[in-house]
């Protein structure tokens, strides 16, 4: 008697969860701790229990509108971090974990962005041919 395939894969599958087969992860790994950052009304809210708005701190600090600040909630932006977190009373590294470091400091690579090359700027490359004529 054939077996049909509905039957034969009920099997295959029934002797695959039973046996330790070395293609099954065996072992349970840990998962690693989430780094969870303020959500950013929490940072609003808190700012605001504090007594001062984007627009406050902003303009206390020589900037010309609270959009500058207010880029802190989403990309890192150290100057602006260390400003909102003196206003709420914390350091910033308790508000954005996952920007600082175990030591405390940025985990920003300061600089400038790397140079395109040549090529990308519609700029033919110079060969060592061409500059010795």
């Amino acid at each position: 008697m054939p077996l049909t395939r509905a039957i034969y894969g009920a099997i295959v599958c029934t002797l695959q969860r039973s046996s330790n087969a070395p293609h099954m992860r065996t072992k349970q790994h840990p998962k690693k701790p989430v780094i969870a950052d303020w959500h950013p009304a929490d940072v609003l809210a808190a700012l605001s229990k504090s007594g001062w708005s984007f627009r406050q701190l902003a303009l206390a600090h020589g900037y010309s509108g609270s959009s500058a600040l207010a880029r802190v909630m989403y990309r890192p932006y150290p100057r602006a971090e260390s400003l909102v977190a003196a206003a709420i009373g914390i350091a910033p590294d308790q508000i954005w974990p996952s920007r600082y470091g175990a030591d405390g400091k940025s985990n920003r690579q300061p600089g400038r962005r790397p140079a395109r090359p040549a090529h990308l700027h519609g700029r033919a490359p110079v060969s060592a041919a061409a500059s010795q004529k």
